[in-house]
């Protein structure tokens, strides 16, 4: 394959990855925690970044590109270490999510119907083969920056 259509296939991959997301929280119900959110960010970066290769096949932009699912898999194996109780997460999306219970009224505390639903960092709520979305975020992640790399290591004459 030439390194335009390497860059295309990742870009492709993440935009793939982004739409599977977008569609577990629309289509599927499940609303994404905050480390979720911050996944997605480097997909959407790989989408614009291969969107600039297709036009400019040059090798750095093929390692930006790279970067990025590296980044990406980096914030996934936090996200699943979280998740496993590996390590603590941040204090915003696990545990108590931050909130002040001492501030809000009894009625508050046990009303099952109103109030935002928080979806915390350190449940996992959906997995597949005993692995959860963050962890195969974090693999699709670690293939797509294979690809990047492999066109930052194509010859310029190859596309």
């Amino acid at each position: 394959m030439t390194r335009r259509s390497l860059i295309l296939l990742s870009g492709l991959g993440s935009a793939a990855l982004l739409l599977a997301a977008f569609g577990f929280q629309h289509i599927g119900g499940l609303a994404p925690c905050a480390m979720c959110l911050w996944q997605r960010w480097p997909h959407a970066a790989a989408i614009a970044i291969a969107a600039v290769g297709a036009a400019v096949p040059a090798a750095a932009i093929a390692v930006l590109g790279g970067l990025s699912m590296v980044a990406n898999a980096g914030i996934a194996l936090f996200h699943t270490g979280v998740e496993r109780d590996w390590w603590e997460g941040p204090q915003s999306c696990t545990g108590a999510a931050g909130q002040d219970l001492g501030a809000m009224s009894a009625s508050d505390l046990l009303a099952t119907d109103t109030g935002p639903r928080i979806v915390l960092c350190d449940e996992v709520t959906w997995e597949m083969l005993g692995l959860s979305m963050a962890s195969w975020n974090g693999l699709a992640s670690v293939a797509l920056a294979m690809i990047w790399f492999a066109a930052a290591m194509r010859r310029r004459t190859a596309g």
